[in-house]
């Protein structure tokens, strides 16, 4: 450096812990794996269900299997433009809860929120029930484990989010290339033959119990829409991807539609074409596999595949939810705690909750899947409807170029989706979908209550603005002590650099043993001065309270000074004394001192 050069400032290059990197965002493809495995895995039955519907009008009726697939497919496209312009507009995610706040107002954003939290639970509980029913499909024996099954996957699922969902993506990738593969060989294969190789499963005689009407049309378009669940995940979770965050979800969300559209579409071809019909012991996936490759080890590789995917669908849940959750507690509708992310970009407490939630509805239901079915996709179809009506209303306000053409787009889907989320309650409700119209409204009581909490709390403590300017008090600390040693003086130091005035205070059960303490005391003569306790019941707590409480009576701050044991192992912290502890928290209850604790770590143990 030449003279007369100012010094440069050097500013220490601190290594990125995990988490603070790019590398632990998602990619486009990453968010494929991360976020999309919910509703990739949804051809597995968002076909069988809309059969199911249409067999009850007998063999006639499965020709329609193909046009209400069409259908399905263009609400699918609406969809997902139409997700494409919630990314573009919130960025921070939420999805449907994010779009029904700024521009349908609170109740509606409560409704949302409900709904999707809803959702995302019962989309864990499904997938998990539904990966270990056609698991224990293959392989019988385990039939009877159905449930240990269920929460063994949910244990896995949710440690793999703990680490990290950039982690969780990696790990997904891999078992989401190998469905896509085998679905798409299903469909290319199938498309070849002339007639299927094999037949598996037992024929089921297919009665008209209800005449075609466009009710049961209805009914059936909301059952294959069950296929379209999942999509709204990508805008709920932009905030776990790389930047460019909204173009890389608004990617991620179109190659979501595309393959969505293809198996969906492709499937409903090769169903029409091979007359395929419900089974008994058999899915209609599963069907066509056998239609395309027979009853080898590709058929029962497939099924395999098929297992594995729906299991890990459940990734989808733990990817949207606790950014929800956080989103949430931000606007004070949730504990502020799911709002703390730990050095991994995950929102552990988040995780946490859903995992706890998802675990306790699988055991409540024993993971029966048929259970389980009529309470899914009414949660995600509301906030679709919200979604898209929020995204009405918002272009109706900003008015941008085309609008009216985007207003229309996004109010077909909404008319559409609201369709499919009355038909399914209405369908389903004695079925089970009456849990999910009492959860809803419970949940945004509870949303309601904490918010009103938050409000109550910070008008008490005036954060409006500034409070008055503290004046000094005089301060008196606390020391409660049983005995002369290394303890006593690392308390005393400590106490004696928080203020001047500083008290001993020591409970003993009789006057022989205050008189020798208190000698004892003046011997060693450190400096501060000692009061002397009598509890005749050997109690500490309640004759300390009592102290401390007259103590407070005059103008001025009064802190208590706890030490705390802290042994080398934590195994050894039950073997200490805990009285320290107990004080602390009867202080902390029935006081408004300061509780200080210091601790003393031992060197041995």
């Amino acid at each position: 450096m030449g003279y007369g050069a100012a010094p440069r400032k050097v500013v220490p290059r601190v290594p990125l812990r995990h988490g603070e990197g790019k590398k632990d965002h998602l990619t486009s493809f990453g968010g494929l794996a991360a976020l999309s495995l919910d509703a990739l895995s949804s051809v597995a039955y968002g076909p069988e269900a809309m059969l199911l519907v249409l067999a009850t009008a007998g063999t006639a009726a499965l020709r329609l299997t193909l046009p209400v697939t069409l259908a399905i497919t263009g609400l699918l496209a609406v969809l997902v433009v139409s997700y494409c312009q919630v990314i573009a507009v919130h960025p921070d995610g939420g999805g449907a809860y994010a779009v029904g706040k700024k521009d349908l107002g609170a109740t509606v954003s409560l409704l949302a929120a409900a709904s999707l939290v809803v959702d995302y639970v019962l989309t864990v509980a499904v997938s998990l029930a539904a990966g270990a029913a056609s698991l224990a499909s293959v392989f019988p024996s385990l039939a009877a484990h159905i449930l240990g099954l269920a929460l063994l996957g949910l244990v896995v699922i949710a440690g793999v989010n703990l680490w990290g969902v950039a982690e969780s993506a990696r790990v997904f990738m891999l078992p989401m290339l190998l469905f896509l593969g085998a679905v798409f060989a299903v469909i290319g294969v199938g498309l070849t033959r002339s007639h299927p190789v094999a037949v598996v499963g037992t024929a089921v005689p297919v009665h008209a119990a209800e005449a075609l009407s466009l009710l049961l049309v209805l009914k059936a378009f909301a059952a294959g829409c069950s296929a379209l669940t999942g999509i709204e995940a990508i805008a709920n979770g932009v905030p776990t991807f790389r930047e460019p965050r909204a173009r890389r979800a608004q990617r991620t969300e179109l190659m979501l539609g595309a393959l969505l559209a293809t198996m969906l579409v492709g499937l409903s071809v090769l169903i029409h074409r091979q007359h395929v019909a419900p089974r008994g012991g058999v899915t209609v996936l599963a069907q066509l596999t056998a239609g395309s490759f027979g009853t080898g080890w590709v058929y029962y590789a497939t099924n395999i595949i098929v297992t594995l995917i729906l299991a890990l669908a459940a990734n989808t849940s733990f990817g949207g939810l606790p950014v929800l959750m956080s989103l949430l507690s931000r606007d004070d509708r949730l504990p502020h705690l799911f709002g703390l992310r730990a050095e991994r970009p995950v929102y552990r407490y988040g995780v946490v909750a859903l995992a706890l939630l998802a675990g306790l509805l699988l055991t409540a239901v024993h993971a029966a899947t048929d259970r389980l079915i009529p309470l899914y996709a009414i949660g995600v179809f509301i906030g679709f409807t919200i979604s898209q009506t929020g995204l009405v209303r918002h272009w109706y306000g900003e008015r941008p170029p085309r609008w009216r053409l985007r207003a229309a787009l996004n109010g077909t889907g909404a008319a559409l989706t609201a369709v499919a989320a009355m038909v399914f309650v209405a369908t389903k409700f004695a079925a089970g979908a009456w849990v999910v119209v009492v959860a809803v409204p419970a949940l945004m009581l509870l949303f309601a209550r904490i918010q009103n909490y938050y409000t109550l709390v910070g008008r008490e403590l005036d954060l409006s603005g500034p409070p008055t300017v503290p004046t000094p008090a005089r301060s008196l600390v606390i020391v409660p002590v049983g005995s002369i040693s290394k303890l006593t003086e690392h308390a005393l130091l400590a106490a004696r650099s928080l203020a001047d005035d500083v008290v001993a205070v020591s409970v003993w059960p009789d006057t022989e043993e205050c008189s020798r303490f208190r000698t004892a005391w003046e011997r060693w003569n450190p400096g501060v001065r000692l009061d002397t306790l009598e509890s005749p019941h050997r109690s500490l707590v309640h004759p300390m309270v009592g102290y401390v409480r007259r103590a407070a009576q005059g103008n001025r701050q009064i802190a208590v000074l706890i030490v705390e044991v802290q042994p080398r192992r934590w195994r050894y912290r039950i073997l200490q004394n805990q009285r320290g502890l107990l004080l602390a928290a009867v202080l902390r209850a029935s006081t408004d001192v300061v509780i200080c604790t210091i601790p003393y770590r031992l060197t041995t143990r």
